[in-house]
């Protein structure tokens, strides 16, 4: 089975669930070959304080919800944390990650990602300042 592989530097987003999905396709796009109708796009976030997921795409509130949704499960300026070297947001972006992972894959159909009409590919950003993050993509078709 052919593949392609590429990485895809994200820009930094502050804490908050992004949507990414144009960045993604465009990858895609560049990377897939013409006669590329059918496969597997695996994507893979190689950091662990930010995590994938694909969810709601239209109405921004599911994206603050879950982003309270994920405080309240995992909330900053705990006392019992050990891990704070890097801030009060360290460890909870770490068990956040955790909880959502750090890798999807997707059907490539008819040359494209397999989404769903309301699916849309979030970035997670757990830190409040995380940085510009790497997301590995490959291609199997």
């Amino acid at each position: 089975m052919p593949y392609q592989q590429t990485t895809l530097t994200l820009p930094a987003y502050n804490r908050g669930i992004h949507i990414i999905t144009p960045l993604i396709e465009k990858a895609v796009r560049e990377l897939i070959s013409t006669s590329a109708n059918a496969g597997l796009v695996h994507l893979f976030l190689q950091h662990t304080s930010a995590s994938l997921a694909v969810n709601e795409n239209a109405d921004p509130d599911v994206r603050l919800d879950t982003e309270d949704w994920l405080n309240k499960i995992a909330p900053a300026d705990q006392t019992e944390y050990r891990h704070t070297l890097e801030g009060s947001d360290d460890l909870p972006a770490h068990f956040k990650s955790m909880i959502l992972g750090v890798s999807l894959t997707i059907p490539l159909v008819n040359g494209a990602l397999g989404l769903g009409t309301w699916q849309g590919i979030y970035l997670c950003e757990h830190r409040d300042y995380g940085g510009q993050r790497k997301l590995i993509i490959t291609i199997s078709t």
